[in-house]
C-alpha cells in the first residue's frame, strides 16, 4: 500500500517511475495525457490490425478514459471527468504490451488486464468521478489529434498541471479497491 504522501509526476513516465509507485498513492500529474474512450480505442484496434500505425506513440504515455463536454469561453476544454475504465477492458491489454505505461479511469479493472499491467510495470489511476468541472481546471492545453469525427469520443492531447489522481493498481498489482474494502471490513469488526 502507498505511504498516503503526496508525489508529483511528470507525464510521459517510464518502468522506473512507475514501479515506485503503490497503490493508495496520492500523485498529482503534469505534463502530456492523451484522451480516449470506447470508439477510439476500437479505432486504434482496427488501426494496429490494418496497418500497425496508431494516431500517438504509446511508449510511456498515459491515457485519460475522457471524453470532455464543450469549453466554455476562455477554457480549453469542458467539464473533464473520468469514465468507467471496465469499458476499455478488451483494448487494453494489448497497449499495455506496446509501451502504455498508465491508464486514468474510473472503476474496477479486469483480471486480464491487471495481468498486462503487471507484466509492463504499469499503474492505474483513478480520477474522481463527478468531478469532471473541478477536473478541468488541471487543463492547460487540448488538442484533437484522431478521429475527429467521433466528437467528444475523439483522441485529444491534453497538457495538464498539477491533475490529481489515485494509484488504484499499481505495477506489483496491489489492487486499492481490494485492500480498502479489507481495511474497512477489519475497522467495523473491530468496533463491534
Amino acid at each position: 500500500m502507498g505511504d498516503g504522501k503526496v508525489k508529483h509526476l511528470c507525464v510521459p513516465f517510464g518502468k522506473e517511475e512507475a514501479v515506485k509507485l503503490r497503490a493508495g498513492d496520492y500523485v498529482y500529474l503534469s505534463g502530456i495525457l492523451y484522451t480516449a474512450r470506447d470508439a477510439a480505442h476500437k479505432r486504434m484496434q482496427e488501426a494496429l490490425q490494418e496497418n500497425g500505425e496508431l494516431p500517438f506513440d504509446l511508449e510511456n504515455n498515459v491515457i485519460y478514459y475522457m471524453g470532455p463536454s464543450p469549453a466554455r469561453e476562455g477554457r480549453p476544454i469542458g467539464s473533464a471527468g473520468p469514465t468507467t475504465a471496465s469499458r476499455m477492458d478488451k483494448y487494453t491489454p494489448a497497449l499495455l504490451d506496446l509501451g502504455l505505461r498508465g491508464m486514468i479511469g474510473k472503476g474496477k479493472r479486469s483480471t486480464a488486464v491487471i495481468e498486462a499491467t503487471i507484466r509492463n510495470q504499469a499503474v492505474y489511476f483513478a480520477a474522481v468521478g463527478g468531478a469532471g468541472a473541478l477536473l478541468s481546471r488541471s487543463v492547460i492545453s487540448s488538442e484533437t489529434i484522431a478521429y475527429d469525427d467521433l466528437g467528444t469520443e475523439a483522441i485529444r492531447r491534453l497538457e495538464v498541471r498539477d491533475f490529481p489522481v489515485i494509484v488504484v493498481i499499481d505495477s506489483e498489482g496491489n489492487n486499492l479497491y481490494e485492500t480498502a474494502v479489507l481495511q474497512y471490513t477489519e475497522k467495523i469488526e473491530k468496533s463491534d
